[in-house]
């Protein structure tokens, strides 16, 4: 042990040679290192046989222990175990992992190992134990490792250079197509589909007879991937991307089936690569917490015979709109990222379809050749020896001389070769010649055979000389197979493309009430809700509202519509009327502040549910100091989740109400202290998004405006007080004037009907809902309502509770 001078703590001895290394150099080398050494020992597969090194050696390994097709089963630890000691020493654990998948139908399209025992299941459960287990290598398995020993493909040493194992397998079908693979490596991963074994075919023969054909053309033979599982693929531009790229995202959706008579849905198969079990339960969660409706009860079916997953419907679901649900909430539909990446000469390259086709046809090209080779020299080695024993046949007496005058074994040996000029291989095949070969029939059957060879001879130097005649044995080998392991197509293709689920998809067109809490609470129900009252009923509870809240806004939206909000700032937010949370009659709703980006100063005061923003269609607005605006609708089309200004108001006043018209419409604004004013909208010009308006009534001392209305001359006015009472008045009591005046009487006010809360334009078919302060609402039909002049107090419409008062209206349409 050394010790510095001056310092006490002891230095530790150095051993061998130390070499100063910057450390960023030394991390950058080693994790390079360890970079290549996962893609190309671990996780990604050669282009040639489909195979990861994991795979390969397993099926190699089977084949040396002789575990073929056609041979008992043995237990997979068998397998594992002879894997681990001779090619594999990565553990146990990844060797049976690669086992079982190669054993799963629902995991393999064509399984490459057959499995006896429980080997997991769709659902997601583990196989058991390797020690329960049994494997043998299946059929087409076979089909990789045909003529492995003809010298096809080069073998290195193994891990502790003990055995030889090759590098690819010779693979007489296109397995990284047939089977596809995935992995994930350092900074890249692959995830091939897998295909269907005739389609595969015909397009490595189609490509073999035209190397030039387009991806196109290919397509005709091979339209896409055909999953294990089955399932239906959305579209065929993925699939196109990924031949022509070598990456695209494929959608892939559960094949379901309608039953009308039943009311219920049945899924018989689902994505590949989804678990069944899991699927179920997600579906299950999505039903109770309302993400998907319509669903009364949900169970699987499944069994040996096939998938059979079934969905009752509830009464009112619309099927279609479920369906949309499930595509939209579950692994129903399921995006499969797919990218061809493989092993071309030991570097990862990603492939589109042509290259994949031309790797694959090369290595076949090079096996077939270097099997020829070795069947030819295999044929000439046993031409030669015939060829010696024809000429001792030829010569037998002075053979069996030569060999009874020597000495031993080499002396005579020596003195055939040197007596008949033959080989020394020659030499020993005749001294190894049997006497029985010296009846006439089995000489015969020499100078046969050798006729034979020599025909051999010249058709396997005829296929060596010629690239064409390689190309048609690989075209017969890959039919044969064809006839030998095809069936049919399991994934359907739809032309359909589906790029992403449009979320109107999966809500079903209706029309739906829609209330506002002067707190801010928002919800919708179904119209169907409130059953048709006559007039003067007190009606049903629309909501449960908060201490001190009442229900302030109401009015009948489509699904599908844009709810447009305005608010008393001046400011516009845009929502979607399904994304309004959907409700029971007695709950209070969600704080619309939760839905949008309203600033906590501002209040909804206006809504108008638009379908799409025309451009012959415009807003007019109404504030409550009595100013007018005309915009157009396109000018507020392009939503923002923090909404834009609709409009520029003074800091006393307030906007009160919107109006959609189509630049022909007359404009009537009305006040709470009964005042009324009747103009062409022509008198208001457009103008800016952010514009002020002009004057569209001129307000007593104290009033307001209440209500704006686009009139038509086949309604009348619908005035609604406070006490909740009201009348119907024709619109051409109200005199056309030019905007800006003080207007005319519309109803009488007084203790009696209160202040007017509400003005709406209705016709004899329309019907009217009435909220009050305490969250009662009422249904009444229009035509129940009587028309009277404009100077009158009008008839009661809902009868009131002690205190309370009528704060909205709204007018329902029927189609």
């Amino acid at each position: 042990m050394v010790v510095e001078e001056g310092n006490t703590r002891p230095q530790r001895p150095v051993y061998g040679k130390v070499v100063q290394r910057i450390i960023e150099e030394e991390m950058k080398k080693s994790y390079i290192d360890y970079a290549m050494s996962v893609i190309v020992g671990r996780a990604l597969p050669d282009a040639r046989d489909g195979l990861k090194p994991v795979h390969r050696r397993v099926l190699y390994t089977m084949f040396l222990t002789g575990l073929t097709h056609n041979k008992p089963f043995r237990k997979s630890a068998n397998v594992v175990g002879n894997c681990m000691a001779r090619f594999h020493p990565h553990g146990d654990a990844a060797i049976y992992d690669t086992l079982v998948r190669l054993a799963q139908p629902f995991s393999m399209r064509y399984p490459l190992v057959d499995g006896q025992g429980n080997f997991g299941s769709i659902d997601g459960d583990t196989a058991a134990a390797m020690r329960y287990t049994e494997a043998r290598l299946s059929k087409l398995s076979e089909e990789l490792l045909a003529d492995i020993n003809r010298e096809t493909v080069d073998f290195v040493p193994n891990f502790d250079n003990s055995i030889k194992e090759p590098v690819v397998l010779p693979s007489r079908l296109p397995n990284l197509l047939v089977n596809g693979s995935s992995g994930i490596a350092v900074g890249m991963a692959t995830n091939i589909p897998p295909h269907n074994i005739c389609e595969v075919v015909e397009a490595v023969v189609m490509q073999i007879d035209n190397p030039d054909v387009g991806v196109e053309d290919l397509m005709e033979a091979l339209p896409g991937p055909d999953f294990p599982t089955g399932g239906i693929i959305c579209g065929r531009r993925s699939i196109l991307s990924l031949y022509r790229l070598g990456h695209g995202i494929i959608k892939i959706r559960a094949k379901a089936e309608v039953e009308e008579a039943k009311h219920r849905i049945i899924i018989s198969e689902i994505p590949f690569q989804v678990n069944k079990a899991q699927m179920i339960e997600e579906i299950a969660r999505c039903v109770h917490n309302k993400s998907i409706v319509g669903i009364s009860d949900l169970r699987d079916e499944s069994d040996r015979e096939g998938m059979r997953i079934v969905m009752e419907l509830k009464r009112d679901a619309n099927p279609e709109v479920v369906l949309n649900q499930l595509f939209k909430h579950s692994k129903m539909e399921y995006s499969f990222g797919a990218i061809a990446t493989a092993l071309v000469g030991g570097t990862p390259r990603t492939l589109p379809l042509k290259e994949m086709i031309a790797c694959f046809i090369s290595h076949r090209r090079d096996v077939v050749r270097r099997r020829t080779a070795y069947d030819l020299k295999v044929a000439k080695e046993r031409a030669h020896i015939l060829e010696g024993l024809i000429i001792a046949l030829r010569n037998i007496d002075e053979v069996i001389k030569t060999i009874r005058a020597s000495d031993d074994v080499e002396s005579a040996k020596n003195a055939l070769m040197t007596g008949f000029s033959i080989s020394e291989l020659q030499a020993k095949a005749i001294l190894d010649m049997r006497l029985q070969r010296l009846a006439s029939l089995e000489q015969e059957k020499i100078r046969a055979e050798h006729k034979e060879l020599l025909i051999t001879i010249g058709e396997l130097e005829s296929i060596l000389t010629s690239e064409q005649k390689i190309l048609n044995i690989i075209k017969k080998e890959l039919l044969e197979i064809k006839s030998v392991y095809g069936d049919a197509r399991r994934t359907e293709i739809s032309d359909v493309e589906v790029d992403e689920i449009d979320v109107e998809d999966l809500i079903e067109e209706e029309d739906m009430v829609v209330t506002i809490s002067h707190r801010g609470y928002i919800k919708r129900l179904s119209v169907d809700t409130y059953q048709q009252q006559r007039r003067g009923g007190k009606g049903i509870t629309a909501a449960n509202t908060h201490e001190e809240d009442f229900i302030e806004h109401l009015f009948i939206a489509h699904t599908h519509s844009y709810l447009l909000l305005f608010t008393d700032k001046g400011n516009i937010y845009w929502l979607k009327v399904y994304q309004v949370p959907e409700a029971s009659r007695y709950s209070a709703g969600r704080p619309i502040v939760n839905l949008i980006r309203i600033g906590s100063d501002e209040k909804i005061t206006a809504f108008i549910p638009v379908r799409e923003f025309a451009d012959n269609m415009s807003l007019v607005m109404a504030t409550r100091r009595g100013l007018i605006k005309k915009t157009r609708l396109k000018a507020y089309s392009h939503p923002r989740k923090g909404g834009i200004k609709a409009i520029v108001l003074n800091d006393s006043d307030s906007l009160i109400n919107v109006e959609l018209t189509d630049n022909s419409r007359e404009i009537i604004i009305a006040t709470g202290l009964g005042r009324a004013i009747r103009f062409h909208e022509g008198d208001v010009r457009h103008c800016g998004r952010v514009a002020r308006g002009v004057r569209g009534i001129r307000l007593k001392p104290g009033d307001e405006v209440v209500g704006m209305v686009a009139a038509d001359s086949d309604k009348t006015l619908l005035t609604i007080t406070e006490n909740g009472f009201g009348k119907r008045t024709a619109i051409e009591e109200y005199r056309l004037t030019a905007r800006g005046g003080k207007g005319v009487r519309n109803i009488k006010i007084g203790e009696r009907n209160g202040n007017v809360v509400s003005v709406k334009a209705v016709s004899d078919v329309d019907e009217v809902m009435v909220a009050t302060k305490s969250g009662m609402l009422i249904r009444v039909p229009a035509s129940g309502i009587s028309v009277i002049s404009r100077n009158t107090k009008g008839v009661r419409i809902m009868r009131l509770n002690q205190g309370d008062v009528v704060v909205a209206s709204a007018r329902y349409v029927k189609e």
